[in-house]
């Protein structure tokens, strides 16, 4: 690892543009000119890191970085730059740059080491010795020592203030820091794990330190994780979670009192998160930790409004009930494949009369037939109770799971269908969370989580749709049921085909295209000429990004980075099998015209499949289920119309910005 920074990725005093993109595009190629990286795979990821948060820490210093395929060997290139520029530090330019660019196959040891330097950051001493080297060779020094392993203190050790053995408390002496004898615990963690976790470790570290509070730190990192020693746990007085992601194992800390920001915080203002942790453990009303183990999204705590928090907990129980449509629909489809269409008039009793030895009229093909379909049957009726589930799930964590299952389930019986798994998970999650504000004895936390909150959420969630909400939510669904049976065949169904074209193509597996499968999927219990026509809509249409950027790039490679037409080759098999994320990776790079142009695409296809009544009886599979496609060739029509127009407006947009730029 010393040959980590060379003296050939390091420049002083240069100008490198006025904006991040600029200087990330100049130290992307620096580190690809010694053959280290493919540049423009190396920009495009560390570009997409930045979109997710700035990279600028404040007292001029930004430290852009990523994990990437393009990376060959693990680099740090160094940039002093003058003028200095604006990465969204909180106090200005950063004259300072160091990228971190990590292979994707790093292992633990390499990201260890690139810790080690991302710590050093936020030492004065070592930041100034960056700021006064006067050659790339001093600049190599530095840190090559600064992640030289010996020496370095272990992250998980306690942080206390040095005493001398022999000192004697006396009236003169200063009176105790306001910590004194408050142990706290800390968890750091940011999307990528490689810089920003350790920086505020080792930040918070010092602010322990000169505050006179014992403090462990677990940096939830890229590489392997120690966690804290439950005997560690158990003599806690608070803790912080200085995160951008989900906090592993969350349910250790049941009941300890805590701080939640983000992890830039901790960098920026440690002092005050360790001051708000030691109010936190002397005050009996301060907030707790749930218990529970919630790591579907963003730990951000109170920073997160509760339209964001509603959103992200729809999404959580969306993702979650996929699986069950995935292999469900799949095993219904199969089932069609053997046995016919009309299996589902004999499934039931060909499971409960025949066996292999027993075989029914039809054969083995009937038999198998009929099994597929009760299997994937049995899946397919979770759907609703699932997405109920995890949808409490996400905002009470495991308490909220039983509630909001239960309340699904309830929302099923009633006829409720999707809407009130919705609803049901919402109240499941929001009561959960409630009852979790409650401060209760240590002693009774760990009843809450498992026994006391599940108990209450199912009762008021169960009754709430009983005796209030089943009843009307169920008469509009037969109303909606009724109107997309009416809108098939008629001219609607073209307008609702483009529109659901459009939701396909514009997150690319976001909350609006997820959305919009949501809605294909559901109505396929109802087994209607309609639903299954809405069905081959969203699946068609969602196939449109992948395959049409993989058309672009191949037919007009100039206009790709060498990166890009590696997504490219491997987005042909995305798009055939129904997998929109596929286009991600070129959407990140240029969203304002691939956006646009997938949606142009998406909503030929959605209109032309409804106009060729395309129907598809399974939930995804794209070109592998065709078996389950009614109107084979009206599905191939609606894909390659869609392909070719959203192939012909990216490579049109970016071709007219080529000539420009050129």
């Amino acid at each position: 690892m010393t040959n980590l920074i060379t003296a050939d990725l390091v420049v002083l005093d240069a100008d490198l543009g006025p904006t991040k993109q600029d200087v990330i595009h100049a130290m992307a190629n620096l580190v690809a000119a010694t053959g280290r990286a493919d540049a423009a795979g190396l920009e495009a990821d560390a570009l997409a890191r930045e979109e997710q948060s700035p990279t600028g820490l404040g007292d001029g210093i930004a430290i852009p970085h990523c994990r990437s395929k393009a990376v060959t060997e693990n680099s740090l290139a160094f940039a002093r730059l003058n003028p200095p520029v604006d990465f969204g530090g909180f106090d200005g330019p950063a004259d300072i740059a160091f990228m971190i660019a990590a292979s994707d196959g790093a292992d633990d040891a390499h990201l260890a080491l690139l810790a080690m330097l991302a710590r050093n950051l936020v030492r004065a001493e070592f930041v100034a010795g960056l700021r006064s080297a006067a050659t790339p060779d001093e600049i190599v020094s530095l840190v090559t020592q600064a992640i030289t392993p010996e020496g370095e203190e272990p992250a998980a050790e306690p942080v206390t203030p040095a005493a001398p053995a022999d000192a004697v408390p006396s009236a003169e002496q200063a009176p105790p820091a306001p910590g004194a004898g408050i142990r706290l615990l800390a968890i750091t963690a940011c999307p990528t794990g490689i810089a920003h976790t350790f920086m505020a470790a080792d930040a918070l570290e010092q602010a322990a330190r000169a505050a006179g509070v014992e403090l462990q730190v677990e940096p939830q990192g890229s590489g392997a994780v120690t966690p804290f020693a439950a005997e560690a746990i158990a003599r806690a007085d608070a803790i912080i979670f200085a995160t951008d992601v989900g906090v592993r194992d969350r349910q250790r800390f049941a009941g300890l009192p805590v701080v939640e920001s983000g992890v830039k915080r901790a960098i920026n203002e440690p002092a005050a998160l360790i001051q708000q942790a030691v109010d936190a453990a002397k005050n009996p009303q301060a907030r707790r930790v749930e218990g529970t183990a919630a790591d579907a999204g963003p730990a951000e705590g109170p920073k997160l409004g509760w339209p964001k928090r509603i959103q992200q907990a729809v999404m959580t129980g969306v993702s979650y009930m996929i699986p069950f449509i995935a292999a469900g629909g799949l095993l219904i489809a199969l089932g069609f494949a053997f046995g016919g269409y009309n299996i589902t008039d004999i499934a039931d009793k060909v499971v409960a009369e025949n066996a292999l030895w027993n075989l029914p009229e039809g054969g083995l093909l009937t038999y198998l037939g009929a099994v597929s379909f009760k299997i994937g049957a049995t899946g397919m009726g979770f759907l609703v109770a699932a997405l109920s589930g995890y949808t409490a799930f996400s905002l009470a964590g495991r308490p909220g799971i039983a509630p909001g299952f239960i309340g699904g389930a309830i929302s099923v019986a009633v006829g409720a269908g999707f809407i009130g798994g919705l609803i049901t998970g919402l109240i499941a999650g929001l009561v959960g969370l409630w009852l979790t504000s409650y401060q209760v004895p240590r002693w009774l936390a760990g009843l809450m989580p498992v026994v006391i909150i599940p108990l209450i959420s199912s009762l008021i969630t169960g009754g709430a749709m009983y005796l209030l909400l089943g009843r009307p939510i169920a008469d509009f669904m037969t109303w909606l049921t009724a109107q997309l049976t009416a809108m098939s065949g008629s001219g609607s169904a073209v307008l609702l085909g483009v529109i659901l074209g459009l939701m396909m193509c514009f997150d690319l597996g976001g909350p609006v295209n997820k959305a919009a499968y949501l809605f294909g999927t559901a109505g396929l219990a109802a087994a209607t000429t309609a639903s299954y026509e809405i069905m081959a809509a969203v699946m068609v249409s969602g196939m449109v990004p992948p395959l049409a950027m993989a058309l672009s790039s191949a037919v007009r490679p100039g206009l790709y980075s060498e990166a890009e037409r590696e997504n490219g080759r491997s987005a042909w098999l995305l798009g055939a099998s129904f997998i929109s994320e596929g286009a991600i990776p070129f959407a990140a790079a240029d969203p304002f015209r691939v956006i646009p142009s997938m949606m142009l695409g998406g909503a030929v296809t959605g209109a032309l499949s409804m106009a060729l009544h395309v129907g598809s009886r399974a939930p995804h599979g794209g070109v592998f289920v065709l078996f389950a496609i009614e109107n084979v060739l009206g599905f191939f029509v609606s894909l390659l119309a869609g392909v070719l127009v959203g192939a012909a407006a990216i490579t049109a947009l970016k071709a007219t910005a080529a000539r420009k730029t050129a």
